[in-house]
C-alpha cells in the first residue's frame, strides 16, 4: 500500500515557497487506537512538520498520509458522543436551513459525515440527506441511525453517482473535513458536479488565528493536512470559480469559522468577509516572526507540562487522562508521556475503552470507572474543547 506523499508545494496555489516553522517530530495516526496484541507490534509513524505558503498564506503539513491508513478500521472518532457537539450540529443545521431559505425535500450532502449528527438536524427540518464517509465502523453507526451514508471517499465518479441517484444538492457541507482532503482538485471537481447552480458549499474548520493565539498545537496531527484562515481560502475558491460570500465564527473546537461558498457572482459578498481578511493581517498570522514565536512557545509548553507531571509523580500522585481524543495523542506523543506519568485514559466513546493510545500505549477505560478510583489525585482534560461539559 502507498503510505502517502511528501509535499513540496502549496496544496492550494502550487507555489514552492513554503516556510517550515514547526516540527512536532514523528507521530502515529492520532485516531489509530490499538488492541492488546497490537501494542507489541511495530507501529508506523509519519513526520508532523508545519509550513506556510509565502504566496497565498496556506498553512499545511508537509506530508500527506494515505487516507486509507487514516480512515480505515481503526478510525474511532464519533461526533455524537458529547452533548455540546450534538447541540452545535443541530443548531448548525437549523441556522443554515433558515439562512439559505431551504425548502422541504431539498438535498443536503455532508462530506465526512461521521455518524450523521449534522444530517439528522437537516432531516428533522424535512430535507433529504446523504452522508459520505470513508470509515467503516462509523458508517455502520450512521446507517443504523437511519442516516443514509455511503462508505467511500469523495471523488468525481462518486459525485456523478450521487447526481444520478439523488439529483443535484442545494447544500454540501464539510465540517472539520475540508482540511483532511489532500486531493483538492478532485474535491472541487466533485463539488461542481453535485452542487445545484444556486447551491452553497459550506465548510466549518478550526481557525488558524485562534490556534496561534491560544497555543492550540495539540490540534495539529496527521488527519489535519491544513490549518485554515480566510485569505488562502478566498484565493483558492476564486481560482476555481467560486466566491466566499459569508463567514461566521463559532466557539466549537477552540473557535472555528463557518465559510459559505457559492458559484461566482451568484450572491452578494458580506462585509464580514472583508473585515475578517483585515483582521488576519492585523494579527500577523502570515508573518515569519509570529510563526517563529508560536513555535518557541510550543517548545516551552512541552517543557513546562512534562516538568509539572514529573513533579507530581515525585510526590506519588496518581494522574489520570480524562478523555482520549485525537488531539490528546498529539500532546502525549510530542511530550513523550507514557504510562509512568499518566496511569490511564478515560473515554465516553464506546469504541475506545479496552484499547491503548497510539504511540504511547496508555490504556483507555470507560469514563464511569474514574468515579470508582479513589486513588486518583489529578486529571488532565485532553478534550479541553468540551471541558465545561466534562
Amino acid at each position: 500500500m502507498n503510505l502517502g506523499r511528501k509535499i513540496d508545494n502549496c496544496r492550494m496555489c502550487d507555489s514552492k515557497e513554503l516556510y517550515k516553522f514547526l516540527d512536532l517530530g514523528f507521530m502515529p495516526p492520532a485516531d489509530g487506537i490499538l488492541n492488546k496484541e497490537e501494542i507489541s507490534l511495530p507501529e508506523i509513524h509519519f513526520p508532523v512538520v508545519v509550513a506556510q505558503c509565502q504566496d497565498c498564506g496556506l498553512t499545511q503539513l508537509t506530508y500527506a498520509v494515505n487516507p486509507e491508513i487514516l480512515y480505515g478500521e481503526k478510525y474511532s472518532y464519533e461526533s455524537s458522543i458529547t452533548e455540546t457537539g450534538k447541540k452545535h450540529f443541530f443548531e448548525m443545521a437549523n441556522s443554515i436551513f433558515n439562512k439559505l431559505n431551504l425548502k422541504l425535500n431539498d438535498l443536503v450532502i455532508d462530506i465526512g459525515s461521521n455518524v450523521g449528527v449534522l444530517l439528522e438536524g437537516f432531516k428533522n427540518n424535512g430535507c433529504n440527506v446523504l452522508g459520505i464517509d470513508a470509515a467503516p465502523k462509523i458508517v455502520k453507526i450512521a446507517n443504523d441511525r437511519e442516516i443514509e451514508t455511503w462508505q467511500t471517499l469523495i471523488n468525481p465518479d462518486i459525485a456523478r453517482k450521487v447526481v444520478v441517484e439523488k439529483g443535484k444538492a442545494e447544500v454540501i457541507c464539510g465540517t472539520n473535513v475540508f482540511a483532511h482532503i489532500d486531493d483538492k482538485k478532485g474535491l472541487i471537481e466533485s463539488i461542481k458536479i453535485i452542487l445545484d447552480e444556486n447551491g452553497v458549499f459550506i465548510i466549518e474548520v478550526p481557525y488558524l488565528v485562534d490556534l496561534i493565539q491560544n497555543l492550540e498545537y495539540d490540534t495539529i496531527y496527521l488527519d489535519h493536512l491544513e490549518y485554515l484562515s480566510l485569505k488562502p481560502l478566498t484565493k483558492f475558491f476564486e481560482k476555481n470559480g467560486f466566491d466566499i460570500f459569508d463567514v461566521e465564527r463559532y466557539e466549537i473546537h477552540g473557535s472555528s469559522i463557518r465559510v459559505f461558498i457559492g458559484k461566482i457572482g451568484k450572491r452578494e459578498i458580506s462585509k464580514t468577509v472583508y473585515e475578517m481578511l483585515e483582521f488576519e493581517e492585523e494579527k500577523g498570522i502570515y508573518k515569519k516572526e509570529i510563526l517563529n514565536d508560536f513555535a518557541e512557545k510550543v517548545k516551552q509548553h512541552k517543557k513546562n507540562f512534562v516538568e509539572m507531571l514529573r513533579e507530581l509523580k515525585k510526590q506519588n500522585k496518581k494522574i489520570i487522562g480524562i478523555s482520549a481524543p485525537a488531539k490528546g495523542n498529539t500532546l502525549l506523543n510530542y511530550c513523550k508521556i507514557h504510562e509512568d506519568l499518566i496511569d490511564y485514559m478515560t473515554e465516553k466513546s464506546g469504541l475506545k475503552p479496552g484499547h491503548y493510545t497510539p504511540g504511547m500505549h496508555i490504556p483507555i477505560i470507560e469514563e464511569e470507572k474514574l468515579l470508582e478510583d479513589s486513588d486518583a489525585n489529578y486529571g488532565v482534560i485532553f478534550a479541553w474543547n468540551f471541558a465545561e461539559e466534562i
